[in-house]
C-alpha cells in the first residue's frame, strides 16, 4: 500500500505542477498579447514584446502559442481581448503589504476573486495608495549564474546602461535599475555576451520585514491563493524570509 501511497502523492504532485504551468503559460502569453496591442506586433521594433516573447521560450512556451498571441495582439488574427492592468492593495498576515497586479478584461471578477482569496488567507484589502507608496516600480533582470560569470564581471556590463545595483542570490544574480533603463541594461548584457533569462518592469519593495517561519508560511499560502485567480498577473509581497525560514518550510 505504501507504493500506492507514494504514487497517489506523486500524481497529485504532478498535477498541481502541471496546473500551476498552466497558468504560468497563461500569464505569459496574456502579456505577449498585451505587449503587442500596446506597441506592435514586431519584436524587433517592440522591446516591451520582445522581453515578453523571451520570457515565455525560457519557460518553454511553445512557439505557435507565443505567434498565435502576436497575431491576436497585434490584430492580425480575430480573439483578443482587452485587457486592462488593474492594482489592488492589502494587508496579509502580520501587517504583510501586498500589492495585488492584474490583467483582465472584466474588472469586476478580478475584485471579487482577489477580495474572496485575501479574506480567506488571513488578509485584508486596503484603500488605494496605503499599500503602493512601500514599493517602487523597478527594472529587473534574472541572470543565470555561469562559469566565469560573478558580480562584477555583470557590473562592468550594465553600469553605464543605468544598473543602480547587482545582488547575488545564490543561483542567480538579480541586475536593479530604473524601470526605464531595463532595456538598456538588456542589452549591454547582450553586448557582452552574458546570457539572462529575464528582464521586465516590476514592483520592489522599499523595505522588507523580517518574518517568521509561521508567518511566512500563512503569507506564501496567500499569495499561492492570489495567484490561482486567472486575473492576477503578479503578486507582490515586502517580507524578508530568511534562509533557516526557508530550510525550515522546506523540510
Amino acid at each position: 500500500m505504501s507504493g500506492h501511497s507514494k504514487w497517489a502523492t506523486t500524481k497529485h504532485k504532478k498535477a498541481v505542477v502541471d496546473a500551476r504551468r498552466g497558468k504560468l503559460f497563461a500569464r505569459l502569453i496574456k502579456n505577449i498579447e498585451v505587449a503587442a496591442r500596446q506597441g506592435g506586433g514586431d519584436p524587433a521594433g517592440n522591446p516591451t514584446l520582445y522581453d515578453a516573447v523571451q520570457k515565455a521560450r525560457k519557460n518553454s512556451v511553445p512557439l505557435d502559442n507565443i505567434e498565435r498571441a502576436i497575431k491576436r495582439g497585434s490584430g492580425a488574427e480575430a480573439g483578443g481581448a482587452d485587457y486592462q492592468t488593474i492594482m489592488y492593495e492589502g494587508y496579509g498576515p502580520n501587517g504583510v503589504a501586498v500589492l495585488v497586479e492584474c490583467l483582465s478584461d472584466n474588472r469586476n471578477r478580478a475584485a471579487s476573486e482577489v477580495r474572496v482569496a485575501m479574506t480567506r488567507n488571513g488578509g485584508t484589502m486596503a484603500d488605494p495608495g496605503s499599500v503602493s507608496y512601500l514599493f517602487s516600480r523597478k527594472g529587473v533582470v534574472m541572470v543565470p549564474r555561469a562559469e566565469g560569470i560573478d558580480e562584477d564581471a555583470i557590473l562592468g556590463a550594465v553600469l553605464e546602461a543605468g544598473a543602480e545595483e547587482v545582488n547575488d542570490l545564490g543561483d542567480a544574480f538579480e541586475v536593479i535599475s530604473e524601470a526605464g533603463d531595463v532595456v538598456a541594461v538588456r542589452s549591454a548584457l547582450q553586448a557582452a555576451g552574458i546570457d539572462y533569462d529575464s528582464a521586465e518592469a516590476t514592483f520592489v519593495p522599499s523595505m522588507q520585514v523580517p518574518v517568521d517561519e509561521e508567518t511566512a508560511r500563512k503569507v506564501f499560502r496567500l499569495v499561492e491563493a492570489l495567484e490561482d485567480s486567472d486575473d492576477v498577473q503578479d503578486v507582490y509581497t515586502n517580507v524578508d524570509v530568511s534562509d533557516e525560514v526557508l530550510a525550515a518550510l522546506d523540510a
